[in-house]
């Protein structure tokens, strides 16, 4: 062999063995990450067989107890199709499903503590809250509004001057009735009841002259009332705020699966579907319509999927 051939060779050779070299370090690389356990709450549920969601008793209609002390609703809906992307994903067919009752004061605490793995209720998403938890891409919007009795002379918020108000303890409402009141300088006597329930009971009692809260919920207490009619709506209302499913913060893995469902579902239409089930339908306990269209915000959001909120 020449000198010039066998520099020729040479070369090949070594070209061919950097190759080599290269292929076998990426396909080290990918067996490593195929061998890497899954970590977060993807990990969890893979290593115990189990998933643990969180449900609201008296949220209408997004997570409440029907006639037969069911956890239903619209969110509860959304958490199915995660449960099944999950129990596909991580080859668990006998995936064990767990439910856990939460209220507006435990929710947070019972998510960061990792007791429930994604709460399937009616919560909406803010910046306080994003330094504890994460959320999904918007599922819901809302906008706080006045619920009093029809018989009060209550028409705008201005009348509520003096009088005593309920807020659900935990809820966004606490902070919106402070600003309101501070802003306003209305004197209000501010309550806190435990949930959205015993909220209504308060107002319907006359122990509160008006019940703030998200208009949607506000809407599902008075439609499940025993006289809906008694209850009425003040004028205006305050800042849109976005719902969301709530989980672990810093969970990349596990949001980005949770995000991938309902996107899909935003996709196909599917997401459309349960909300009509639930918003646009007659619903347990008592066949009421809520007759709760699609608002243009929410709308935004199904076409534009994204969790982001302005305060």
């Amino acid at each position: 062999m020449s000198i010039h051939h066998l520099r020729r060779w040479s070369v090949a050779m070594g070209a061919a063995l950097l190759g080599a070299a290269l292929l076998g370090a990426a396909l080290l690389g990918v067996s490593c990450a195929w061998a890497q356990p899954l970590e977060g709450t993807l990990g969890k549920i893979k290593e115990t067989g189990t998933m643990t969601l969180g449900y609201r008793e008296s949220s209408v209609p997004f997570s409440f107890l029907d006639g037969e002390q069911k956890p239903v609703g619209f969110s509860l809906d959304l958490c199915a199709a995660i449960i099944d992307r999950v129990r596909r994903q991580l080859d668990l067919p006998k995936l064990t499903v767990k439910q856990v009752a939460v209220n507006s004061s435990n929710r947070i605490p019972l998510v960061v503590n990792g007791t429930v793995d994604i709460e399937c209720g009616g919560t909406a998403n803010n910046l306080a809250r994003q330094k504890q938890v994460s959320f999904s891409v918007a599922t819901f919007a809302g906008q706080p509004r006045w619920l009093a009795r029809a018989d009060a002379g209550l028409k705008t918020p201005a009348d509520l001057k003096g009088k005593t108000v309920v807020v659900t303890q935990g809820s966004n409402a606490v902070g919106f009735v402070r600003r309101i009141n501070e802003e306003g300088k209305l004197g209000l006597n501010v309550i806190q009841a435990k949930d959205h329930g015993e909220s209504m009971l308060t107002l319907g009692s006359g122990r509160a002259a008006a019940f703030l809260e998200d208009d949607i919920l506000l809407a599902g207490e008075r439609a499940n009332a025993r006289d809906p009619s008694a209850y009425a709506f003040l004028e205006g209302g305050y800042e849109v705020g976005y719902y969301g499913l709530m989980f672990k913060k810093d969970d990349a893995a596990f949001k980005a699966l949770v995000d991938g469902v309902l996107t899909g579902m935003m996709k196909d239409g599917s997401f459309e579907q349960a909300y009509r089930k639930w918003f646009e339908s007659p619903i347990p306990p008592r066949g009421v319509n809520l007759a709760f269209p699609i608002s243009d915000k929410l709308r935004e959001r199904i076409a534009h999927p994204s969790d982001k909120v302005d305060f």
